[in-house]
């Protein structure tokens, strides 16, 4: 009597999965409490199975919220404890933001995540003009980082 063949399941390839910072998706979890939907950003995602975060939500901040800036250097220097990151009122919140740093970077490790997609000029999310913060976290971790 021969041998049954082999069952073999065959499960629908999965997109890659990726971060995305949640403003750039249309979410309303900017400073402001607006949105900054980006069409190349969008037309990227279409590729992912993705994961919108907002690194000041995560680090407690509400929304809307006062407006923040990296002040002494980028969010390397942040991370080093060697610059700040202070509201427009004089408010301390880089333990904030280094908070939301740390669990979007948790996220990013429990999805096995390689790639970010982030919000331009952000103290938490700009990778070229300034790094922000969790931009700063995520590539010292080896994931890489496309701003929009």
């Amino acid at each position: 009597m021969p041998e049954p063949a082999p069952c073999h399941t065959l499960l629908p390839a999965q997109p890659p999965r990726c971060l995305v910072s949640a403003c750039l998706t249309g979410l309303c979890t900017r400073y402001d409490g607006r949105s900054k939907p980006s069409p190349g950003c969008r037309r990227m995602l279409a590729r992912y199975q993705w994961i919108p975060v907002c690194p000041e939500q995560l680090g407690g901040l509400p929304t809307p919220r006062t407006p923040a800036d990296l002040v002494g250097g980028d969010g390397f220097a942040v991370l080093a404890g060697t610059a700040r990151v202070l509201d427009r009122d004089g408010q301390d919140r880089t333990g904030q933001f280094i908070l939301g740093a740390r669990l979007v970077l948790a996220i990013a490790r429990a999805q096995n995540i390689s790639l970010a997609l982030l919000k331009a000029r952000s103290p938490s999310c700009g990778v070229r003009s300034r790094t922000g913060v969790t931009a700063a976290l995520l590539l010292e971790n080896g994931i890489r980082c496309l701003e929009f």
